[in-house]
């Protein structure tokens, strides 16, 4: 399968920055979309940001203008740049990835998730 491995969480005071990175690894043959959900304590894990194969960005509204979300397509990298964060970007940030990989025997899909990182914000 694909392994997804984040760095770059942590705690910050409003205001501050943080760049979270997530490596993609495996047999990858392809990949369509790589992104961030976050999970607030008590919430439903929700959207925050993804980058399609062709460049194609979306964002939630919560973060347009303080998140910039790229990719290095050579090395199976997403990162997500997050300014002016305030307590209610706190989380656990969830890297994903989607796309084709071989399996050893054929060409797959993959669906795959990292094991997610903090983010607190204190004010």
């Amino acid at each position: 399968q694909v392994q997804l491995v984040e760095s770059g969480g942590g705690s910050v005071l409003a205001g501050g920055s943080l760049r979270l990175s997530c490596a993609a690894s495996g047999s990858i043959i392809s990949i369509n979309a790589m992104g961030w959900h976050r999970q607030a304590p008590g919430k439903q894990r929700e959207l925050v940001a993804d980058i399609i194969s062709g460049g194609s960005r979306n964002y939630a509204d919560s973060v347009k203008g303080r998140f910039t979300i790229s990719r290095d397509n050579a090395k199976n990298i997403v990162f997500l740049q997050m300014n002016s964060l305030n307590p209610e970007d706190t989380a656990v940030y969830y890297c994903y990835a989607s796309g084709r990989y071989y399996s050893g025997r054929d060409d797959r899909p993959f669906d795959s998730w990292g094991q997610g990182t903090q983010v607190t914000v204190s004010s």
